[in-house]
């Protein structure tokens, strides 16, 4: 049987689907075929991905040419694929978690907080840009796109004095060494999912999802399930500073969580923790959901409505 996984053609996108494809040939002896695909948020790189649309830019042509058959399965970092799925698409399969922290760049300072003030750090992401800006509300945040390389080219040529990636691609692509800080969860709360690769298939398609289960990693599944429910209850996307982190420990299911407004003025985070029970899904499910209807009447639906109206 062959598998057609479909996949942006960046650098990163690339080794995420080689990744699998690994696994998918050790697990079940399948052939895989990779099926290059061009999104339309690999085409628009010079406005900010809040301001177009978000998320789902750099997965509608995928899922597209999933729906239309061309494709079998497409592998995404999760992070990036939105909590509302056309239908007869779903998340069926997630690998085990690469470090989902946050990582600082800089050829001159080892930390953020080493940074003099007027510093110009590099981002475009809002979770990134009002976590900073709690911590030093004296730099100048400016927006950086592009694939990873194109990000650290513009850093050393001196157009930003620090900027800030996720480190899980980092160590993908084996550039860890470009790192001068990682910060902790506890400093910089991730992306939702940052660090789990999410693959979609058709639900219709049975063969497939059997040898999805294959590499399924049901602890990140939990995580994840967590994470994404926490963002579908407070519908945010790329436009709202938001993130949240949940972990397994000792028996424990464990998710913190904020919101924030684009200044990192107001910023409310919160933590919830409950012994995990034999219905860990479901679980989940209703911890994120209930950690961000706390955050919303701690005054998150404020922050919302405001930046809504933008």
């Amino acid at each position: 049987m062959k598998i057609r996984i479909g996949t942006r053609k960046s650098q990163l996108a690339l080794w995420q689907a080689n990744y699998i494809a690994k696994l998918l040939k050790k697990t079940s002896n399948v052939d895989v075929e990779i099926v290059k695909i061009t999104t339309s948020g690999d085409k628009i790189l010079d406005v900010p991905l809040a301001k177009i649309g978000g998320k789902g830019l750099f997965v509608k042509e995928i899922e597209d040419a999933m729906l239309k058959g061309d494709i079998d399965v497409a592998v995404h970092s999760l992070k990036d694929v939105p909590t509302q799925l056309p239908d007869g698409l779903g998340i069926v399969a997630i690998t085990k978690r690469e470090d989902p922290r946050d990582a600082f760049l800089s050829t001159k300072y080892k930390s953020l907080y080493e940074l003099p003030k007027g510093a110009v750090v590099g981002t475009s992401s809002l979770r990134r840009k009002s976590q900073i800006m709690k911590i030093r509300d004296d730099l100048q945040i400016k927006d950086l796109r592009g694939n990873v390389d194109t990000r650290i080219r513009k850093l050393e040529e001196g157009q930003y004095d620090a900027i800030i990636l996720a480190y899980a691609g980092l160590k993908r692509l084996g550039l860890d060494s470009k790192v001068s800080y990682v910060f902790s969860p506890d400093e910089m709360i991730p992306a939702v999912c940052q660090g789990f690769l999410g693959i979609e298939a058709r639900l219709d398609d049975e063969k497939v999802l059997n040898i999805l289960q294959t590499i399924n990693d049901r602890e990140s599944f939990i995580r994840a399930t967590a994470e994404r429910s926490f963002l579908k209850t407070l519908e945010g996307g790329c436009q709202v500073p938001l993130g949240a982190y949940c972990e397994i420990i000792d028996g424990d299911i464990k998710i913190s969580g904020f919101i924030a407004d684009l200044e990192g003025k107001r910023f409310i985070k919160e933590t919830l923790s409950e012994k995990i029970s034999d219905d860990s899904l479901n679980q989940a499910k209703d911890l994120g959901e209930k950690l961000a209807n706390i955050l919303i009447k701690k005054g998150g639906k404020e922050i919302l409505t405001e930046i809504y109206k933008m």
